[in-house]
């Protein structure tokens, strides 16, 4: 069997958590915590599944911070939604039937209480990932693209840039492991 090289360190999840308000000995902690269950694995699909679990309890974690500001109950339920779906196309239609009302209503009770659409905010949050994942990972653009559910490389690239005033290559040459 191949041995799969690793290199504990503080990833993605773990800095991204602290930089949106996670106190930063919870996120040390939790990362220990993976690190552990990571030098006990053997094989790539295996650290690849964990990988995923990891970012999927970061992103849990950061959806109750999130949650602090007081939102209406359909807000909450979108953004719980929003947060566990990231990696996939999210449609308003599927929202409202998780969160309860209408389409039409959730859209405007969104605005009122993030102060952003429904698409800006997915759009936000996904370019926040996005951000972590050029400074902490090694993937590439396409897999980033493709990971975070933007239709093409292209697409990803032009909005990356329109947000963030880089291009994804820029923003990882400058940033990278900052």
């Amino acid at each position: 069997m191949t041995q799969v090289p690793r290199k504990p360190s503080r990833g993605i999840s773990c800095h991204a958590a602290i930089a949106g308000g996670m106190e930063a000995e919870r996120a040390y902690n939790i990362s220990d915590l993976y690190i552990l269950k990571m030098n006990r694995l053997e094989s790539a699909d295996e650290i690849k599944a964990l990988h995923a679990e990891m970012f999927a309890f970061y992103t849990n974690e950061m959806a109750v911070l999130d949650k602090r500001a007081a939102y209406a109950k359909p807000v909450v339920l979108c953004l719980d939604y929003i947060y566990e779906h990231l990696h996939e196309p999210i449609r308003m239609e599927q929202l409202a039937q998780f969160a309860g009302p209408n389409a039409s209503y959730l859209s405007t009770l969104f605005k009122r209480e993030t102060g952003a659409s429904v698409s800006e905010y997915i759009l936000s949050k996904r370019i926040e990932a996005a951000k972590n994942m050029l400074k902490f990972s090694e993937y590439s653009c396409s897999e980033i693209a493709a990971t975070l559910a933007f239709s093409s490389q292209s697409h990803f690239s032009r909005v990356f840039k329109k947000q963030t005033g880089y291009t994804p290559k820029a923003y990882r040459d400058r940033f990278f492991r900052r």
